[in-house]
Order: structure tokens, then C-alpha cells, then sequence
């Protein structure tokens, strides 16, 4: 009785890994075993990096919102409780937009938060 292989279906994996890997330097875009750990790889820092750039986004607009705020005599933390507080709901990408595209907007968000916290 002969070996069964399966190789329609083996050779379709290897090429789907190989497909991949293509643009990837020396072994890792064309030795199969190399590639698959190098696509795998890749996955895991793209799942991952997906995470971090919400992160790093959020961070960024918290900066933006903060220097903007500084400029018109608050604290970014004084400049949120003060907006909470008059029950303004716009979310940090917003505002962040607004801080560097729109300084009047902005100017006039912050003179609720201050009205808010007196």
C-alpha cells in the first residue's frame, strides 16, 4: 500500500505562507520553514502594535489637549473636570482636532471648563 500525502493540500499551506514572506530579505522570503517564523512573527507584532497605537494616538491627543489648555490658563486635568462638569461629552480626538485646527473652538471650550469649576 503507498504513503498518502496529501500534497494539493501540504503545497497550498507552504504557499500560502510563502505568498506571505514575499519582499522579506534572504531565507525568510523563500526557505518555507524560515518564512512561516518570520509571517508568524510578523502577526504577533501586528496584533500587538494594533493595540499600542490606540495607546500611542491616545497619548498624543492628551499632548495636543494639554499644550492648547496650558496656552489658555488651565491644566489638562483642571481642563476635563471642568468640561465633566458642565457635562460637555466630546472625546479627546476631538478636542485634540479642535486645538490645533480650531483655536477659537477651543478658546471657548475652555472658558466653559473654567465657568464649570467656579
Amino acid at each position: 500500500m503507498s504513503r498518502v500525502t496529501n500534497k494539493p493540500a501540504s503545497k497550498q499551506r507552504r504557499k500560502k505562507y510563502l505568498k506571505e514572506a514575499k519582499g522579506y530579505f534572504g531565507q525568510r522570503g523563500t526557505v518555507y520553514s524560515s518564512a512561516r517564523n518570520a509571517v508568524e512573527k510578523g502577526w504577533l507584532y501586528a496584533y500587538r502594535d494594533r493595540k499600542n497605537r490606540k495607546r500611542e494616538f491616545r497619548k498624543l491627543w492628551i499632548i495636543r489637549i494639554n499644550a492648547a489648555a496650558r496656552l489658555q490658563g488651565l491644566s489638562y486635568s483642571m481642563f476635563i473636570n471642568g468640561l465633566t462638569k458642565a457635562n460637555v461629552e466630546i472625546d479627546r480626538k476631538a478636542l485634540a482636532y479642535l486645538a490645533m485646527n480650531d483655536p477659537a473652538a477651543f478658546t471657548k471650550l475652555c472658558e466653559v471648563a473654567k465657568e464649570s469649576l467656579n
